[in-house]
């Protein structure tokens, strides 16, 4: 693929931008972070009295090969038991001569012992060990000059054996240099990001994607992981994240791990977005629209490549832009028309219709046949997407060459089947009510979740989205729970019990061990949400409730 031009009409000065929003604490070759950087930072080692920033499970590098060679023991009492200290921060081995100073030098002697015992034909070491000769002793009090080793120093030099190699290794520098070099920081250490392998325009774009994911807070991003995605795109030998569309990428991307992919799609992502003009006017006229340029959570996308036909492409982007605006949301304005629509253009390909002029009432019934297939539900939703599409045109005055007789009729929907009761039956209701039941839930935060269900009546969307300071009292002290309908979008209040009072303020004491700042909301997302802003999925819940119920209905049965 030809690579775009960054300053070429077609990204609309991409350079531009990026110089215009890219701030200076980003707009270097090595990027360096705090070890407790909410985004970019592993925070501290695990272990107590340790300033070195976490890598995996919670270890420093060194801690974690110790824990992984300890072969892999509880985390805790490995982080409780082990030797805070850095390798170069412990003491060196002490000459095995009772009385002795020196760091040993070979078998477990210092130098001078280990020639004495080489010269006396090496004898038994227990006994020889036991009458051993004195050896000349430094000054009294003088010890190595590494402020953590309190072995005596080796003959001249300033530092004892070991320390005394490793210093002539490293050219002999000042030696009060050299030791402030074994002084901790008192500060784990920066994370460091660099950058400088890139091309200058890629550089930048990664900048800036580095940039959008620290302001967006939703997940840690490790310098290891940005490494891997920088080490791609300089063997990809590209000049910006552009040079590829998102498959592209995701094929080149084939040998990274999950992390490092979803960084790469992130950053492409918000280059394309800024590369690109949002709103209407610069999404209305492409074939895929990026539901979140549109204002939109999430990172839906709206796909009419699949209409075929020109002209009811354009007129279903007209629908679906129409729905959207009367505010009705993405799935009711949007998915499902194009859903609807692209069936009916797939219908139209196989029956040789073209224009709009070739629609008419027997065409509508054939099609009628055709949806057959589908459940009741899917057939009304679809017959009415359509009917709504046809009715727009008319009234909008979108195509003159419409039909009148181009319609569907109330006889044409599929009549519902008898809907069975949606109450739980009371004896359920009393199984899903009883303490031992509700404790079978795998998370405390899912019980609680629905409880709140169960006593307040909220729909799952409200009650995962409350706000974390969601009871409020009457005049009287008595108890509610104040939330957000969504589908009357209005503040309501509905009455509670103390005990769940008293669950709820628990529950928040938790969650303030994970994020001590405090969270806006009562039931935040427990991964990608660094700063507990992002609520819990609906899905993740809703799987955890079938979790939960499986396992009390199973016991039931037993």
């Amino acid at each position: 693929m030809t690579a775009p031009e960054i300053n070429g009409p077609g990204l609309r000065g991409l350079l531009g931008r990026l110089m215009a929003v890219v701030r200076p604490e980003f707009r270097s070759d090595v990027l360096e972070f705090p070890a407790d950087d909410l985004v970019f930072g592993g925070g501290a080692c695990r272990v107590p009295g340790c300033q070195r920033s976490a890598r995996g499970h919670g270890f420093c590098q060194g801690h974690g090969q110790r824990w992984v060679d300890a072969g892999r023991p509880d985390p805790e009492v490995f982080a409780a038991t082990t030797d805070p200290r850095w390798r170069r921060q412990q003491p060196n081995q002490r000459c095995a001569v009772d009385g002795c100073g020196y760091g040993t030098a070979r078998g477990g002697l210092c130098s001078m012992h280990a020639r004495r015992w080489e010269h006396a034909g090496r004898p038994d070491r227990d006994r020889w060990l036991a009458a051993a000769p004195a050896v000349k002793q430094p000054a009294a009090g003088a010890v190595c000059r590494i402020e953590h080793c309190l072995l005596w120093p080796q003959a001249s030099s300033p530092f004892c054996h070991a320390h005394t190699n490793a210093w002539r290794c490293h050219g002999r520098p000042d030696p009060g240099e050299f030791a402030d070099g074994f002084v901790p920081t008192g500060l784990p250490a920066n994370e460091t990001i660099r950058l400088g392998t890139l091309a200058p325009a890629l550089r930048l774009e990664m900048q800036y994607a580095l940039q959008c994911r620290h302001d967006q807070r939703r997940g840690k991003v490790t310098p290891t992981i940005v490494g891997r995605v920088v080490r791609l795109l300089v063997a990809a030998e590209v000049s910006s994240l552009l040079d590829h569309d998102e498959a592209g990428w995701r094929q080149l991307s084939g040998q990274l791990d999950s992390n490092a992919r979803g960084l790469l799609m992130f950053a492409h992502r918000v280059v394309a977005d800024l590369a690109e003009d949002d709103g209407w006017d610069g999404e209305y006229d492409r074939d895929v629209w990026r539901m979140h340029r549109l204002g939109f959570d999430g990172h839906r996308s709206l796909r009419f490549t699949s209409i075929t036909q020109p002209w009811l492409q354009e007129l279903a982007k007209r629908f679906v832009r129409l729905r959207l605006s009367r505010g009705l949301g993405l799935e009711a304005g949007g998915g499902r028309p194009v859903l609807a629509i692209t069936r009916f253009s797939a219908f139209l390909s196989r029956t040789g219709v073209e224009r709009i002029d070739q629609l008419d009432r027997p065409l509508l019934e054939h099609y009628l046949a055709d949806l057959s297939e589908l459940s009741i539900e899917r057939r009304r939703s679809h017959i009415g997407t359509l009917n709504g599409l046809f009715t727009a045109i008319r009234q909008h005055h979108w195509h003159s060459g419409l039909a009148a007789t181009v319609t569907f009729y109330n006889e044409d929907y599929p009549h519902r089947a008898e809907l069975l009761p949606r109450a739980l039956a009371e004896q359920v209701m009393t199984q899903l009510e009883h303490p031992a039941n509700l404790d079978r839930f795998d998370n405390r935060t899912y019980r609680l979740i629905t409880i709140v269900l169960m006593r307040s009546g909220l729909r799952v969307t409200d009650a995962l989205r409350l706000r974390a300071d969601c009871i409020t009292t009457d005049a009287e002290g008595a108890p509610y729970l104040r939330y957000f309908n969504h589908k009357m979008r209005r503040d309501a209040l509905v009455p509670i019990d103390a005990e769940l009072v008293d669950q709820i303020n628990e529950h928040r004491r938790r969650t303030l061990d994970r994020w001590p700042g405090g969270t806006p909301i009562l039931f935040p997302r427990p991964t990608k949400n660094v700063d507990g802003t992002q609520p819990l999925g609906t899905p993740t819940y809703r799987a955890a409730l079938l979790r939960g119920l499986a396992s009390i209905f199973r016991v039931a049965c037993i």
